[in-house]
């Protein structure tokens, strides 16, 4: 099976886009084939063997749309030239826009104004076009008026009747028709009007102009809007600075033509080209539009930094690590791309509904005009109700309430750092009961740290200098979390052991000033002859909290113990306590002790506690609890909890985690803060219940406005609605669901 991505043009609304979808499904060998409108890409997949690219192009041209092959990394220069040929075209509209709108307003001022209501008087005109003294003039010049219209508004007719033509009817066939019949009738009325002046009052030229310029104003606001749900990903591509200074020449080059090894230099204010770790220098970096956090963070050497982000102070010299589509950078982009480019299941249904709504709309017009005709109404009142009911059922609102929302939300996510694969994923996040979280890395550090320093017959300072410096030697994890708190606490020193030695599992035994240091554990030093029982209540308690307590000696004298352990993150009891708060059961899961597991649970709150657990065996905890009915979130971070991610209903992996952790996850979390699970649940409730709102009025709207149209009132003894009023209405509606969608973008998660 080959996955592949199409650039679709000519596509107008939903019922595009589900034509599309099912001329493309009937192709041998296709298993699936989505179009999302908003973004005007098909994902499809197929069998290479039944089916190419040539057939799917084809199927698709012939269905009367365009297609092309989707370029994921398009060159700077085509892509600046794709985004200024979408501008020119939204200026072009909004001229147009503009002439239509001057002439559809002297168009009614001409042909209202004659006949306003409640009594007012008639607007003034020049005896020359009265409908009472020249009928004919009065005709001719709302035909001229009317004509600048029709043009400015061409592509309704164009992208409608190919549509048509094609068996794929849309919203500009109903659109072109309904306005194509009003001036049509009209024009024959004015032919008439020389043999029977009467004609005069069967004029519609004003609703044939004024539908158009009222639904390209929905068009026009639309796509404008619509430029503001993309705005994630244009922002994320404007990140990447366009060129990089070597350091080793001072030369500038194009930052795509970087290589993993280079070593960049990067001044206060400028953007990191690439992901990288520092070789020189020291600064603040902003990483906010990458991590969602607002704060600056601190980069020394060592560091790593992210290209994209923003050297504030310090000049750095950073090594490259990663370029091109493996950077942090592209793939943000791609995880933003692909989950704007993926349906949501409530967004299939919609789709199904859209796909049939054109014709069904169609067949509700003849009908409802067939109906009148019957009833003895004239041809003008039976046009009048044809045309309505015609352009007051676009499906653009339909087709847009879940695409729009998708985009918003998932764009919301990047910019707080929380990245969401697809819109599926974003829907069903919501349903989550139960988080189930890994200890180590996700709930802790990660990193062993100093937690206790207990010094016995002698003071902090003379155990923290001797363990400095015997640990110094250490490679051993616990031996850098302690040499790391020395140097933080002033006792970093250069005295280092004359001599030392590992003693495997035990610890190190060290000449320090010709006395021997010896640090490990209680079996080291009680071999050594060291009396550790004054402190060995305090290190079984330590123990029992899943600390790792070290013992020091200097010249058979116990000096005192230091305890190590992977701390909690201090955001973690209060993320849980949200979860809590959101109705959701926290389960520990870790492969630690049940002592220590019990520990650091009973530190952070969580509801459930399952310990000693083998690695492989995490999915099948994640199994056994979606079996019970849960549905379930895993978030974890390393290599050994990508089954579990994979296997959960929703997989969520910390940022700073292991590639495979992020590349097997549904949602990542840039920040590695686990209060942005409850965020990520946060807003995908926020983005369905704004899907159901548009959906809601989408359909409400039309269940409404149809029977409306189509004279229900006027049957009653009420009004009868005016096309105008009728495309008013269906452009408001698609006008208000983008709206909507954008109100998303500002909530707070």
């Amino acid at each position: 099976m080959r996955e592949e991505k199409y650039d679709i043009s000519g596509m107008h609304c939903a019922a595009c886009s589900a034509s599309v979808e099912r001329v493309t499904r009937k192709l041998p060998g296709v298993e699936r084939s989505e179009v999302n409108l908003t973004t005007g890409i098909m994902t499809i997949a197929y069998d290479e063997s039944q089916c190419t690219q040539e057939q799917i192009v084809a199927k698709v041209e012939k269905a009367g749309f365009g297609a092309a092959l989707h370029l994921e990394h398009p060159a700077p220069a085509a892509a600046q030239d794709a985004e200024d040929a979408e501008a020119a075209a939204l200026k072009r509209r909004k001229v147009e826009l503009i002439a239509a709108a001057v002439f559809s307003a002297v168009l009614l001022y001409v042909s209202m104004g004659q006949m306003l209501p409640f009594g007012l008087p008639a607007l003034p005109l020049p005896d020359l076009f009265s409908m009472h003294t020249h009928p004919m003039n009065f005709a001719v010049l709302q035909l001229i008026l009317a004509v600048p219209v029709l043009y400015c508004g061409r592509n309704f007719f164009h992208g409608g009747f190919k549509s048509l033509f094609h068996g794929n009817p849309n919203m500009d066939s109903l659109v072109a028709i309904g306005s194509g019949c009003s001036f049509a009738y009209s024009l024959v009325m004015t032919f008439l009007i020389s043999d029977d002046p009467s004609y005069v009052h069967n004029l519609y030229y004003e609703s044939s102009a004024v539908v158009l310029t009222l639904v390209s104003l929905g068009k026009f606001l639309e796509s404008r809007n619509m430029q503001k749900t993309k705005g994630a990903i244009t922002a994320l591509m404007q990140l990447s600075p366009d060129t990089a200074v070597l350091a080793d020449t001072g030369r500038e080059i194009p930052t795509s033509q970087l290589k993993v090894g280079d070593v960049v230099l990067v001044k206060p204010g400028a953007r990191v080209p690439a992901d990288g770790t520092v070789t020189q220098g020291e600064s603040s970096v902003n990483e906010a539009m990458l991590t969602g956090e607002s704060l600056p963070v601190e980069k020394a050497v060592g560091s790593e930094v992210i290209g994209g982000s923003v050297n504030e102070n310090g000049v750095l010299y950073v090594q490259v690590t990663r370029t091109g589509d493996d950077s942090t950078l592209s793939r943000i982009i791609r995880f933003v791309e692909d989950a704007q480019g993926r349906k949501a299941p409530i967004s299939k249904t919609a789709d199904k509904v859209a796909g049939v709504f054109v014709p069904v709309v169609m067949g509700i017009a003849l009908a409802a005009a067939i109906a009148w005709a019957i009833a003895g109404q004239p041809f003008s009142f039976v046009l009048r109700v044809f045309t309505s009911v015609l352009v007051i059922a676009c499906p653009c609102a339909l087709g847009l309430a879940t695409p729009t929302a998708i985009m918003v939300g998932t764009g919301l996510g990047a910019r707080h750092g929380i990245l969401i694969r697809s819109g599926e994923i974003l829907e069903i996040t919501h349903s989550v009961d139960t988080v189930v979280l890994d200890k180590t890395g996700t709930v802790t550090e990660g990193t062993p740290a100093v937690t206790e320093v207990l010094p016995y017959q002698c003071t902090a300072d003379d155990l923290l200098s001797a363990a400095a410096a015997v640990e110094a030697v250490s490679a051993h994890p616990l031996a850098n979390a302690i040499t790391a708190y020395a140097q933080v606490h002033g006792f970093g020193g250069t005295a280092r052991p004359e001599r030392f030695e590992n003693l495997s599992g035990r610890g190190l035994r060290a000449e320090l000033d010709g006395e021997t240091v010896l640090a490990g554990n209680r079996r080291l030093l009680e071999e050594q002859g060291v009396d550790v029982t004054p402190l060995a209540s305090d290190a079984e308690r330590l123990a029992a909290q899943g600390q790792t307590p070290m013992y020091f000696a200097k010249s058979g004298a116990l000096l005192g113990l230091i305890s190590v352990a992977d701390p909690v993150k201090e955001t973690s009891a209060a993320a849980i306590r949200k979860m809590k708060e959101q109705g959701i059961r926290t389960v520990l899961l870790t492969g630690d002790n049940r002592a220590a597991a019990e520990h650091i649970g009973s530190l952070v709150g969580v509801d459930e506690v399952i310990a000693e657990v083998l690695p492989e065996e995490k999915a099948g905890v994640v199994e056994r609890l979606q079996s019970q009915g849960r549905r379930v979130m895993m978030v974890g971070d390393g290599i050994n909890d990508a089954p579990a991610l994979t296997a959960a209903t929703v997989g969520c992996a910390i940022g700073s985690g292991s590639d495979i952790a992020i590349e097997s996850a549904d949602i990542v979390l840039m920040r590695s803060d686990l209060q942005d699970v409850p965020r990520a649940i946060r807003l995908s409730r926020l983005t369905l219940r704004d899907i159901k709102q548009n959906l809601f009025w989408a359909f409400c709207y039309n269940t409404i406005g149809i029977p409306i149209a189509a004279g229900l009132l006027y049957a009653f003894g009420g009004p009868l609605l005016s096309p105008m009023f009728a495309g008013a209405a269906m452009s408001l509606s698609s006008v208000c669901v983008v709206g909507n969608a954008l109100r998303l973008g500002r909530a707070k998660l």
